[in-house]
């Protein structure tokens, strides 16, 4: 029986050879596009789950509450690492962990700046890396120890044995290579290349080990005996730090390390989602376009149902019942999908590739994974069955004498049905166009609001080894301006785009005690606003031509706060008095998403981390980025030079939309361009259909043109109901999506124009195809045997 299907199944597809390819095509496209979005979602799904008892392992957040809103971040005082492990039952595990920085590690020659991080013994056993070299026993318990990735021990050594090695971090100390770990995974959010013990960081550091309570300068970890702890430990939690210091504004809280990179987001102390949200979008997604795939297989296969109409009666007159006929049309649908997802593997392994350049990530297909495998044949069944239900529970329903009698099948609900399914399909279609363009508009709105500071031709390089000595960075100030490279120099205690530093601790006259008032804080040089293009609305920068050390700067936002009508000259208190020189425009820091932060800048020189450079816009960049690392490295020899563009940093604020922008062009193209496969395949069965009536109308004198519009119509009608159906809906969707954002683009009627003039040329382009062929036909070859 089984051969005996095969063979109709193949004759049958070898028979209509067009509507085959264009089956073939449109399951193709949509099962690979479904894969591919389905690799993504798998791959940011398994984040940070590679680790044994990752379900049992918790991230600690802090929230503080303002006198407005509460933020939640992850930085705590290190001194609560030792109340969670001897006071909060049911808990395992605890350790503190820096953020991670990159450092300089020299081995002889070799010296590389990688990703490294201090942390405690137990970092390491709740963060179990596969272990390649080394005592896990002794990790992290010696202040002269360090731990390398895989990766970096090859860098650094090459062929030798790392273990027991000296290298020196950052020139200074000497440290013996304990071991050697596996590289992390690339789906981690802890992006670590070496891991240093926390008692080496508190000898670098010695304040860190007196800190107060009220200072918050490390993340924590934690995993649970068992996770019907949960409650309770939160409980204990609550309060921990208020208990030391009265004053401190933090309340500690667990969050599943599972849930960190996709529920990242908080807003007034609770969690809203966040990666996840945009994660659903790409799974929907993908099943969207594998339905609109599968619908274009019911349409083809639903349009031929005439010419399948005497088979179906031929083989029910000789004793094939409805269940016999209704396996075969569906052993037919699995079949092709068999083929389709063949070539589905070719484009995916194809289009991989360039999609992991897009993503900067590495997707890849496991074919030794039985999880694969599973999902293989899951697909594959549940795309032909679902392809196939309608046409082989149609086809066999036809009356085999009516049929062969002769009798024209009525059509009109199969038609119907025909054309519900275009309009499912281009309704998706344009809901895609919509959203689509509305994110590219929400994208270019941010990207081109004013940001504060002029970032073309703006590059900054890290204060480190020779560069962290005041008098180095002055000398190098002066020869990149006398090489005439750059313009300008300043220093700032952050990257332009960076996060992070702030206080609580700042008062000004009339504030309310009670009041929690959260202040960003950085530091600077003179040039600030020359070298950043940042605008002084009230009052002066820093100069030479004055002594500033007890001057700060402050922003509107901060003004706005502290309710000064005239803030220049004003005395305010930040554990010294200081008076406020200049006010300055709002400018972006760590999202343009967010409203301003409430921001002031005052001079210190032992906090500078980064240097900031306005090349010479005479001069050809390539050049002044020669001139600039031969200058840098002659003053700051042992440390390889490290130019970033503020261009580049800011552009990286925008990779998740930009990401959902692109996926949702090429995705929403392909569900696009199967769509018109299936208009297609239904535009060559209604010419089919209507030969005879267009040969007659062009003996009467009908012109091409009035062929076409005649053809087009119909399915200009289907294409304007889909367009109508489909804009409540799109608008529901971006409406939802843009009300994530506190500075966003108004939902304008250009989106859904564009929706229109698109989904009509498309359709009408798509028709014609066939149509003009019919239009052009000789009517004699369709009447002559009349």
């Amino acid at each position: 029986m089984f051969r005996l299907n095969l063979k109709i199944a193949l004759r049958n597809l070898w028979r209509n050879k067009g509507f085959t390819l264009i089956n073939l095509g449109g399951l193709a496209i949509g099962l690979a596009s479904c894969m591919v979005l389905l690799l993504y979602v798998a791959y940011e799904y398994g984040y940070d789950k590679q680790f044994t008892d990752y379900d049992k392992t918790y991230v600690l957040y802090n929230n503080q509450k303002t006198s407005t809103e509460t933020f939640s971040f992850m930085a705590f005082p290190g001194k609560l690492k030792e109340d969670v492990r001897t006071k909060v039952s049911g808990v395992s595990k605890v350790s503190r962990l820096s953020y991670p920085e990159f450092q300089l590690l020299t081995y002889n020659q070799n010296n590389f700046k990688a990703s490294a991080s201090f942390a405690d013994p137990d970092f390491l056993k709740i963060f179990d890396y596969k272990v390649l070299k080394g005592n896990p026993a002794i990790f992290l318990k010696n202040p002269d120890g360090v731990v390398l990735s895989e990766s970096l021990a090859k860098k650094l050594f090459g062929n030798e044995d790392p273990l027991n090695k000296v290298v020196k971090l950052d020139n200074n100390e000497s440290l013996k290579v304990e071991g050697i770990i596996e590289d992390r995974p690339k789906n981690s959010t802890l992006e670590i290349d070496y891991v240093l013990s926390w008692s080496l960081y508190e000898k670098l550091n010695p304040w860190a080990i007196d800190s107060p309570w009220g200072n918050n300068f490390c993340m924590m970890f934690l995993q649970l005996e068992d996770n019907s702890r949960f409650d309770q430990v939160n409980n204990q939690l609550h309060g921990m730090i208020k208990a030391h210091d009265k004053d401190a504004n933090g309340e500690p809280f667990i969050h599943p390390l599972s849930k960190w990179h996709l529920y990242e987001k908080f807003e007034n102390g609770k969690n809203v989602g966040g990666r996840i949200d945009q994660l659903r979008i790409f799974f929907l997604l993908a099943f969207c376009i594998l339905l609109i795939a599968c619908v274009n297989f019911m349409n083809l296969s639903t349009a031929k149902s005439e010419k399948r109409s005497r088979e179906v009666g031929v083989r029910k007159a000789i004793g094939s019942t409805r269940k016999n006929l209704i396996a075969q049309f569906m052993f037919e649908s699995i079949l092709l999908t068999t083929l389709s997802m063949l070539i589905a593997f070719v484009l995916i392994e194809v289009s991989l590739p360039y999609f992991n350049s897009l993503l900067g990530i590495t997707l890849q297909i496991n074919y030794a994974e039985w999880q694969f495998w599973a999902v293989f044949l899951g697909l594959t069944l549940t795309t032909g069955i679902i392809a196939g239900s309608y046409p082989a529970f149609y086809l066999s329903s036809f009356d085999p004498v009516k049929v062969l009698k002769g009798f024209k099948l009525g059509g009109g609900s199969s038609l119907s049905i025909r054309k519900f399914l275009v309009v499912f399909q281009f309704v998706f279609a344009a809901c895609l166009i919509v959203c689509t363009a509305v994110i590219y508009q929400q994208l270019n709105y941010i990207k081109n609001k004013p940001i504060g500071y002029d970032r073309k031709n703006l590059i900054q390089i890290p204060t480190v080894g020779e560069l962290g000595k005041k008098e180095k960075r002055q000398v190098l100030k002066d020869e990149l301006i006398k090489s005439g490279a750059v313009v300008a120099v300043t220093e700032y205690s952050q990257s332009l785009t960076g996060g992070g530093n702030n206080t609580y601790g700042i008062n000004w006259p009339g504030k309310n005690p009670s009041d929690k008032i959260l202040v960003n804080t950085r530091f600077t040089s003179v040039d600030l606003t020359k070298t950043t293009g940042m605008e002084i609305l009230q009052g002066r920068d820093f100069s030479k031509d004055y002594v500033d050390t007890a001057s700060v700067l402050v922003n509107e936002a901060m003004v706005k706060v502290m309710g000064m009508k005239d803030p220049v000259g004003k005395m305010i208190d930040w554990g010294q008095p200081l008076r406020i020189i200049g006010v300055m425009k709002d400018y972006v820091m760590e999202s343009a998403y967010q409203k301003p932060i409430p921001l002031l800048i005052a001079q210190n020189p032992d906090r500078i981390t980064t240097m900031v450079l306005r090349l010479n816009p005479q001069n050809n960049i390539t050049n002044s980025l020669s001139t600039i690392n031969a200058i840098v490295k002659k003053i700051n020899p042992a440390y390889p030079v490290d130019v970033k563009f503020v261009d580049d940093n800011f552009e990286a604020k925008f990779r998740n939309e930009k990401l959902l922008g692109t996926l949702s062009n090429w995705f929403g193209g392909f569900a696009i361009f199967i769509s018109c496969l299936g208009l297609l395949g239904l535009a060559l069965f209604m010419a089919e259909q209507r030969r005879k009536e267009i040969s007659i109308r062009k003996v009467l004198g009908a012109s091409t043109t009035n062929i076409l519009t005649l053809l087009n119509k119909d399915f200009i009608k289907l294409v304007a109901i889909a367009n109508i159906i489909a804009f409540p809906v799109a608008y529901i969707i971006i409406n939802k999506w843009l009300s994530a954002y506190e500075y966003r683009v108004s939902i304008s009627a250009l989106p859904f124009i564009t929706a229109i003039g698109l989904s009509l040329l498309i359709a009408i382009l798509t028709v014609s195809v066939q149509s003009v062929k019919v239009a052009k036909a000789n009517p004699v070859d369709a009447l002559k045997y009349e």
